[in-house]
């Protein structure tokens, strides 16, 4: 394959978890990576690039977009995966808990996806996957989270948005809802009590997240979707 020709994935929260199962998969792929993450070690495969940086800051997601072009020429995918969950009581929330969840969830979303695009154009083709979670969608008691609802429910909206603004441009946009996955996050966590939340009755794996977007990725008939990747949360209990 030419150069030129290899695609491009710009992935965000790329250090670990499910972002670092994104990188590996779209590597097998076949595919250029742009691994982004506050904190992320460079990284021994020469089409893997690794920039470090908080994707609320602007000149961090202009760093992003504009090395992907200096070093691959070109961005086909994006996928919005860097995230922050803090679940309290909607009035135990400070100032600083929204100024944090909203920035990463939404700001790095919106000054990320809006450079990207922008090159898509150029090309009348390319693919934004946005990670939302499904307690946008299904409220539960136990788990009070009103600012994951707030922002990853944004995240839901303005990937159907986007799909419809981009359509006809070659441009697809989806969005994938999880559920609760085994990640660095929940590490010490019980995975049979973190499983109760899934009518399927386990919790989800990182495969099951990367598995979900490739299908996402190879299915050039599909935008606008949300899809739901959490052992039947969003249907029911």
């Amino acid at each position: 394959m030419n150069e030129t020709d290899r695609k491009v994935a710009i992935i965000t929260g790329a250090s670990a978890g499910i972002g670092a199962g994104l990188v590996t998969a779209y590597r097998q792929q076949g595919w250029s990576v742009v691994a982004n993450s506050r904190t992320i070690k460079p990284s021994e495969d020469r089409d893997v690039l690794t920039v470090d940086g908080d994707v609320t800051d602007p000149a961090t997601t202009e760093r992003i977009a504009g090395e992907a072009l200096g070093r691959f020429g070109r961005i086909d995918t994006l996928i919005n995966n860097a995230g922050v969950y803090l679940g309290k009581p909607f009035t135990d929330y400070t100032a600083d808990d929204y100024a944090l969840i909203v920035g990463v969830n939404l700001t790095g979303f919106f000054l990320l996806t809006q450079r990207a695009i922008a090159d898509m154009l150029t090309r009348r083709s390319g693919h934004v996957v946005n990670v939302t979670s499904t307690l946008a969608e299904y409220a539960s008691s136990g788990a009070p989270s009103v600012l994951a609802s707030l922002t990853k429910g944004g995240l839901a909206s303005a990937t159907r948005s986007l799909a419809i603004e981009y359509a006809s441009r070659g441009i697809r946009v989806n969005a994938a809802s999880l559920g609760v996955i085994q990640t660095p996050m929940h590490a010490g966590e019980d995975p049979g009590e973190l499983g109760r939340a899934h009518p399927i009755g386990r919790v989800g794996q990182v495969s099951d997240v990367v598995n979900g977007i490739l299908f996402l990725e190879s299915s050039s008939f599909i935008t606008g979707e949300i899809l739901h990747i959490d052992g039947g949360q969003s249907a029911g209990h």
